[in-house]
């Protein structure tokens, strides 16, 4: 969106004065590439334009866990959940899942790339693996993240976030971000051009027959247990899609997904879809 469409959303006074305040910031996030507080920079910088309350950056390597690139969390200790998300929650994350489907780089709001009951899931609203949400405040009022490319092949997400109680970025907002992406994204890819991921001695990739990571721990999981379609319908649940959805993406009845949850309650001898997203979190752990 341009300026002069932007202007007709908010008020073009304050627009102006944004704007010409991140000249100033630009120009101290070029100057700060190569340097460990660009990170920091960034996010002064994004804060003129655009209040939030955390921020994080995590780079995803194909077949290795993240990396952890920044720490935006103000104070606010994720602890135990950050060990959780990198061991391997950050399997249900929509912005892991789209950095492996190689989505353009930009930014995105997280509803945008997530299934449609993803937000009422267990990984969202589960202060023990998602290392952005505290046992205060239970889930945040939103995250959105710029995308973008590394040299090494791989892709970084560069997260804001509202706490909940707060009310979501608003469309003029994300107007306003969206005009400094390019400068945010070239900060990203040309701050990080030398990351690479680089396996520990004497460790081999695990990587599946498929050549996913992500894939490899579904099929890990339940796999003496259930069929091979359970355990699709196992993931689909897991990542946050409804029983219609499920049904859209193998071509089956919405009558048959739910035959088939039944079926892989019994088998893993739980009740409940908070229960089969515990099991499936410490099969992860283990």
């Amino acid at each position: 969106m341009t300026a002069a469409a932007l202007a007709g959303i908010v008020d073009p006074a304050a627009l102006s004065e944004r704007v010409a305040g991140w000249q100033s910031h630009a120009a101290a996030i070029i100057d700060a590439i190569d340097d460990p507080k660009l990170p920091e920079i960034l996010d002064r910088s994004l804060e003129r334009l655009v209040p939030y309350d955390i921020s994080v950056v995590f780079a995803y390597p194909d077949e290795a866990e993240p990396l952890y690139l920044h720490d935006g969390f103000r104070g606010h200790a994720p602890g135990a959940a950050l060990d959780a998300y990198l061991k391997g929650a950050y399997l249900l994350d929509p912005f892991f899942t789209a950095c492996v489907r190689r989505v353009p780089p930009g930014l995105y709001r997280m509803r945008d790339l997530a299934p449609d009951h993803f937000f009422e899931g267990e990984y969202f609203n589960s202060w023990e693996v998602h290392p952005c949400i505290s046992m205060e405040s239970g889930s945040l009022a939103e995250e959105i993240g710029f995308m973008a490319p590394l040299p090494d092949g791989f892709m970084a997400t560069y997260s804001l976030m509202r706490s909940n109680g707060n009310r979501p970025f608003s469309d003029a907002e994300i107007a306003v971000l969206k005009m400094v992406e390019p400068v945010v994204r070239a900060a990203m890819t040309r701050h990080w051009r030398h990351l690479r991921h680089r396996p520990e001695a004497g460790r081999a990739p695990a990587w599946s027959t498929r050549g996913q990571l992500m894939e490899l721990a579904f099929e890990r999981f339940g796999q003496d247990l259930l069929s091979p379609r359970e355990q699709m319908v196992v993931q689909l649940i897991l990542r946050g899609h409804s029983a219609h959805s499920i049904a859209r993406s193998l071509e089956i009845a919405e009558g048959t997904v739910k035959n088939h949850r039944k079926s892989i309650y019994a088998k893993l001898g739980i009740s409940s879809q908070q229960e089969l997203f515990s099991q499936f979190i410490r099969s992860m752990l283990q």
